[in-house]
């Protein structure tokens, strides 16, 4: 198997690179959204509704509160008439990869408690509903470079959830922020698919961010094929049938996931698959559309990103060809095996990835070396699942999904080729021990860190779920 992680970013030498992509709050008043939340934002005071700049004098006065300084960082000018002067352009502006707060990363973090802060520095209230008291901590069942996920317990109703948990002072600026917001967005709208973890609720403190989500207690499919080396067939149509249903569920409302592989595949006590961790996606592309920023698993990088192309939905059925591959073939397409140290580097393996021919195992099925080929298609407009209004159509004809059927499947009405074992009550055998060991615990606030977080580029994080709550925990 192939190692997957994920890019870090370049040397301050690097060239200028692609630009990462904004994501922006939702106005309250005209439903776009707001870019820059402490430059281009106002909100109520009272009731926290908030607006665009343009937009706060035509709200109806229907609260008390005022709409002023609470969100920006400075008060507009008296002559500022074109709001949307100073917004960053995705071709001028940007890093070249967006990090990823992938759960098999090595950050280290110390073992001593946090008591909850529920009420802000300098007047910010920081969370309204539900906050840290309201859940008991249970377990670590995964960390990254930017966030620990731990399994909590609600305790009015005992439900069990994950929760994932970034650090401000590692939010620092606006890339960072704009992923932390791009995440949660998603969250929001994956409620809505049977193949993709929802969000619960959010919350913050003054030092950090929480997402509580689904918790999917079956493993993900690293964890499963650590141990099984490789998958039937069969096994591998059921997974990647359900994984395209995810993957056209986010295409078709604007977002690319650019995060596909084994460790973001979970199982659920069924044998269903769910898709998580959002923070590479990129929203709000029409038909059409395309991006350019460079990001993603060295491993799982479509040629079209590595060759500084414009791209679009075509960089996810890139990726699914990888993941095929490796379900079923026991390891990466783009294996290299050598003691050659200059062979052993990402530059090489991007090389590999451009020009090398993808050599199917003779072992697969002439339907699977179809589809991989299909998918594995160094051209995205003959790539598999990219012709435009037929994309999806294709997949599902495609002779190795042929005994597939889909609607069933979308349904969640097809029978899982596996069924994980779920040995204790949250199903912890299907986590690396590495996470379940660790102390449950947070570390201490570090005062003068809170003191350089600038509280207002967080106003607005929280939520709560109404598709997820049951009317017992409705707030």
């Amino acid at each position: 198997m192939g190692s997957s992680f994920t890019c870090s970013p370049a040397a301050p030498s690097s060239p200028a690179c692609p630009a990462p992509e904004k994501t922006r709050a939702h106005c309250g008043h005209c439903s776009e959204r707001i870019w820059g939340l402490a430059r281009q934002g106002y909100r109520c005071v009272n009731c926290r509704l908030l607006v665009h700049k343009r937009c706060h004098a035509l709200v109806p006065r229907t609260c008390e509160g005022r709409m002023d300084s609470v969100m920006p960082s400075q008060e507009p000018a008296a002559d500022d008439k074109d709001d949307d002067a100073d917004l960053p352009s995705e071709e001028t502006d940007g890093v070249p990869y967006i990090p990823s707060s992938r759960k098999h990363g090595t950050v280290k973090d110390d073992s001593e408690d946090l008591k909850p802060v529920i009420d802000g520095m300098d007047g910010i209230t920081i969370s309204q509903g539900l906050g840290l008291q309201d859940f008991d901590l249970i377990r670590v069942i995964g960390r990254g470079s930017y966030a620990k996920v731990l399994l909590v317990r609600l305790k009015k109703n005992d439900q069990i959830y994950a929760m994932k948990v970034v650090k401000k002072e590692l939010v620092h600026d606006d890339e960072d922020i704009d992923w932390v917001q791009t995440e949660k967005h998603v969250f929001e709208q994956a409620s809505s698919s049977p193949f993709l973890v929802g969000l619960h609720s959010c919350f913050q403190t003054a030092s950090r961010l929480f997402l509580v989500i689904e918790y999917v207690n079956g493993g993900d499919l690293m964890f499963h094929m650590q141990r099984q080396r490789k998958l039937p067939e069969e096994h591998a149509r059921f997974y990647a049938a359900e994984i395209c249903i995810a993957l056209n569920f986010l295409h078709e409302r604007g977002i690319i996931y650019r995060d596909l592989k084994l460790d973001n595949v979970l199982l659920d006590a069924d044998g269903h698959i769910k898709l998580t961790d959002y923070g590479m996606c990129k929203e709000g592309l029409g038909p059409g559309d395309t991006t350019s920023t460079f990001c993603g698993t060295p491993n799982y990088i479509a040629p079209e990103i590595l060759r500084g192309e414009e791209y679009g939905f075509s960089v996810d059925w890139w990726a699914l060809g990888v993941l095929m591959f490796e379900m079923m073939a026991g390891r990466s397409p783009f294996d290299i095996i050598t003691d050659n140290p200059d062979m052993n580097t990402e530059d090489y393996l991007f090389q590999v990835i451009l020009e090398k021919p993808i050599r199917i195992p003779r072992f697969l099925s002439v339907k699977a070396s179809h589809v991989l080929k299909g998918f594995l298609n160094k051209d995205p407009k003959e790539r598999l699942g990219c012709r435009p209004q037929t994309g999806f159509s294709d997949i599902k004809s495609h002779a190795f999904f042929r005994s597939i059927d889909w609607d069933l499947l979308e349904k969640k009405q097809a029978l899982p080729p596996f069924q994980p074992q779920i040995t204790d009550d949250y199903g912890l055998d299907n986590f690396d021990t590495q996470f379940t060991s660790e102390p449950v615990q947070l570390t201490p606030d570090d005062e003068d860190a809170l003191k350089r977080i600038d509280q207002s580029e967080f106003a607005g994080f929280e939520y709560i779920n109404p598709l997820l709550l049951s009317t017992e925990e409705a707030v």
